[in-house]
């Protein structure tokens, strides 16, 4: 009789399961009901804005719906995330960089979400990593050359970054710490001005975007030592990883990238369907290719990825900002 009952209760209670799930995905199917409507925290014509705009397009076709773009520029991104957990009307969504996710709720105070509890990833949009750039006749031709003479004149040498906090700032104290080396940092506010004191012999190197090194590169006036990707990079094919290279570990990674995402609140069906709709668009080589000449790499995956993704980056990043604490 116990058996029985058992049975029978586990019967039932597969079969509701079966139904919710049913229910959940019919949900999501009949959604969206109007506009959707994706808050980038940049302006117009920054990489944020621009990937989501190529996405937001193919989304609106397969959504059956307008995808309206809106900006909301300013705190580096934290306002376009608070203005999307405002909206609490089920059809507003993010497109974000990895700041406001990683980094901006150890900087900014009073920041006003928390993304654990608040945010929900929905696909990793692109990713683009960082090259270590040196001037053409700098004295390193690789990146055993460059290590060995930081480690040479521990403190002089100077790299440059677009400021505080900046992807390139940060990205340069964890290639410090992990080559266990020193170097002065020296803040500007463009990459025009980062790869000018490079090219003029003000400063030694600086990470940047393979894309803001590379006419200066054709031209003969810089050099590409390394790249932070875990791979080879396709813009920038010959440029080597940094991995693995002069005692670096095989697992060094330093990139930037974008991703969609949602309020914590959103029902998970509708997270699934436009992780599964992006995801197919992002497999689009024509959308492959419109990324990579703006130097980023489409990439797709689950939510899963997304949020093992944060919580990693959050962690490394972490202990970059308890190193640069720890030495003002």
């Amino acid at each position: 009789m116990t058996q029985s009952f058992s049975r029978r209760h586990l019967l039932a209670a597969g079969a509701a399961l079966a139904m919710a799930g049913a229910a959940g995905m019919g949900a999501a199917q009949s959604w969206p009901t109007g506009p959707v409507h994706i808050v980038v925290g940049f302006p117009a014509g920054s990489s944020p804005d621009t990937l989501a705009r190529l996405v937001a397009e193919p989304l609106a076709a397969k959504l059956g719906q307008p995808v309206v773009v809106e900006n909301k520029p300013g705190a580096g991104g934290v306002i376009g995330v608070q203005q999307m957990l405002a909206a609490k009307d089920g059809h507003t969504f993010g497109a974000t960089i990895n700041g406001p996710l990683t980094t901006a709720p150890r900087l900014v105070k009073d920041i006003g979400y928390d993304v654990a509890k608040d945010i929900t990833g929905i696909a990793l949009t692109a990713t683009s990593p960082m090259v270590l750039a040196v001037a053409a006749d700098n004295a390193a031709n690789d990146l055993q050359g460059f290590i060995d003479a930081a480690k040479a004149d521990p403190g002089g040498m100077t790299y440059g970054s677009v400021g505080q906090g900046s992807g390139a700032h940060l990205a340069m104290e964890l290639f410090l710490d992990t080559a266990g080396i020193e170097m002065l940092h020296v803040p500007f506010t463009s990459y025009a001005e980062v790869t000018t004191s490079i090219m003029g012999g003000e400063i030694d190197a600086g990470f940047m975007a393979p894309s803001a090194a590379m006419g200066h590169v054709q031209a003969g006036k810089m050099k590409m030592l390394g790249i932070t990707s875990s791979r080879p990079f396709p813009q920038v094919p010959d440029v080597p990883v940094i991995a693995g290279q002069a005692g670096m570990p095989a697992d060094y990674r330093a990139e930037l990238w974008n991703a969609f995402i949602a309020p914590a609140s959103t029902d998970p069906a509708v997270v699934a369907r436009l992780n599964t709709e992006i995801a197919a668009i992002l497999a689009d080589p024509a959308v492959q290719q419109k990324m990579l000449t703006m130097g980023w790499k489409a990439e797709g995956g689950t939510a899963a990825d997304l949020a093992a993704r944060i919580t990693a980056d959050t962690a490394v990043w972490g202990k970059v900002l308890d190193r640069i604490e720890a030495k003002k």
